[in-house]
């Protein structure tokens, strides 16, 4: 029997439709932000996959084929809707780099997945030098408890 009432699934579709509009009204003045972020997370991520990739030769060159570290694509962070992240990871082991769109890049870790997050280091996006040795730093610190058992 229909009493001309709408299905409760279409109330909650309109509704939730209705929130999505509000809320991406509201994030869309962040969007250049993000864009941004996007583009220079991107540009990061390219550095350490090369590093990791020269690790990796090295690594077999050196007898230890079996030394590899995963670089993973970028994603939403999973803590701020307005950055964007990659990850290295071997097993347990983890580090983050997170661009954010108000300016600034952080760099999370090493630590194992599980575990309380961190160290943590955050860089305005224009200090390229120290972004650049920090980024060495953290790869190497993440390499070596990443390769020790």
């Amino acid at each position: 029997m229909h009493d001309g009432a709408p299905p409760p699934e279409a109330d909650l579709r309109s509704r939730i439709a209705a929130a999505g509009s509000l809320l991406g009204a509201r994030e869309s003045v962040h969007r250049a932000g993000l864009d941004e972020a996007r583009k220079r997370c991107e540009s990061l991520r390219a550095l350490v996959a090369d590093a990791v990739d020269a690790f990796h030769t090295a690594a077999a060159e050196a007898g230890a084929p079996h030394l590899r570290i995963d670089v993973t694509p970028l994603r939403l962070d999973e803590k701020h809707v307005r950055a964007v992240e990659f990850e290295v990871r071997r097993g347990r082991h983890a580090g983050v780099v997170t661009v954010k769109s108000r300016g600034d890049v952080t760099l999370v870790g090493p630590f194992r997945s599980g575990k309380t997050e961190g160290p943590c280091r955050t860089f305005p996006w224009d200090a390229e030098g120290e972004i650049c040795k920090a980024l060495g730093d953290f790869l190497l610190r993440f390499l070596e408890e990443a390769a020790t058992p």
